[in-house]
């Protein structure tokens, strides 16, 4: 086995380790159900990629999880409704 003939200093060995620091991840806002997601992947929660339904997350859990499931998500939607909510178009082309 090679053994070196000289000793290699510190400041060789922490410029070889400056780039194995972690970098802080970086997450996206799922447009769809508003969690927390690494960009260019599919969101785990809804099972949306790109605004549009990719996988059924309901369909491997039990009965009871679906029901829970299904709960959560109609209130994630009515919280958008609401935030979102101004006037539609019928209520800014009526005229009182």
């Amino acid at each position: 086995m090679p053994v070196p003939k000289q000793r290699h200093t510190k400041s060789r060995r922490n410029r070889r380790r400056s780039h194995h620091a972690l970098k802080k991840q970086s997450f996206s806002l799922c447009q769809k159900c508003k969690t927390p997601v690494i960009p260019h992947t599919l969101c785990l929660n809804c099972g949306a990629y790109n605004n549009r339904e990719v996988i059924d997350v309901l369909a491997k859990l039990t009965k009871r999880e679906k029901k829970k499931k299904e709960k959560e998500m109609a209130t994630q939607e009515k919280e958008q409704a609401e935030e979102g909510k101004g006037l539609t178009m019928e209520e800014l082309s009526r005229k009182d």
